[in-house]
């Protein structure tokens, strides 16, 4: 399968009953087995674990949280690190979600519209407009081998108009996002396919989104 030249992605075994595969991933900074464990260092590090001890056990890939690492420590100290991996002393796999997962967690703190997500923050009440140019520049910033859309997230339950809006709002919103991406180079963009429980309005996403790779 052909992707971008920051990734490759390598079938080694199928099941021909389920049709489940195992694969490598190949990212900049490590080859990845999928599928894979992929524990959650929201701000760049996980709690009780340095490292180092997450070598030891064989984990190949982190999470960090684009929100938060875009409030703390901030794209400018982690530009000035050379990217979160610096930051962390991690030289294996990194994802970065894009923010939008946000919209959910804090919803009661966030303000949607088509410029983007306005946030308050829960430390200290400032707000945060986060659009999918500024998600992106975060993004950029931190470095991850893996990189999201922002995309319009809603509640797993949500039904009616509202995820038909966030669906098509996401297919925008990834337009810009591409136009804003300045490392392509050595970092992959995952478009997100959206439409809630819907699976009419999931096949439109997918079939609208114009990458290789999608997160689903």
């Amino acid at each position: 399968m052909a992707g971008s030249r920051a990734l490759s992605f390598k079938i080694i075994a199928e099941c021909s009953t389920t049709k489940a595969r195992a694969s490598h991933m190949s990212l900049p900074h490590q080859v990845v087995d999928t599928p894979v464990f992929m524990p959650v260092g929201t701000q760049g590090t996980l709690k009780g674990l340095v490292p180092e001890q997450l070598e030891e056990i064989g984990c190949q890939i982190i999470l960090g949280n684009t929100y938060h690492l875009g409030n703390r420590p901030g794209p400018d100290l982690l530009e000035k690190a050379n990217g979160l991996h610096s930051f962390m002393n991690w030289n294996r796999a990194l994802l970065t979600d894009s923010g939008g997962f946000q919209m959910v967690s804090l919803l009661k703190l966030a303000q949607i519209t088509e410029e983007g997500v306005k946030f308050q923050s829960p430390h200290d009440g400032t707000e945060m407009l986060l659009t999918p140019e500024r998600s992106i520049e975060i993004q950029n910033s931190i470095g991850a081998d893996i990189i999201m859309q922002l995309d319009d997230v809603v509640h797993s339950t949500t039904t009616g108009p509202r995820v038909e809006e966030a669906m098509y709002r996401s297919i925008r919103w990834l337009d810009r996002c591409l136009e804003a991406h300045k490392r392509s180079h050595d970092q992959n963009l995952f478009p997100i396919v959206q439409g809630g429980l819907n699976p009419e309005l999931r096949k439109i996403c997918a079939i609208d989104l114009p990458l290789t790779w999608w997160f689903v």
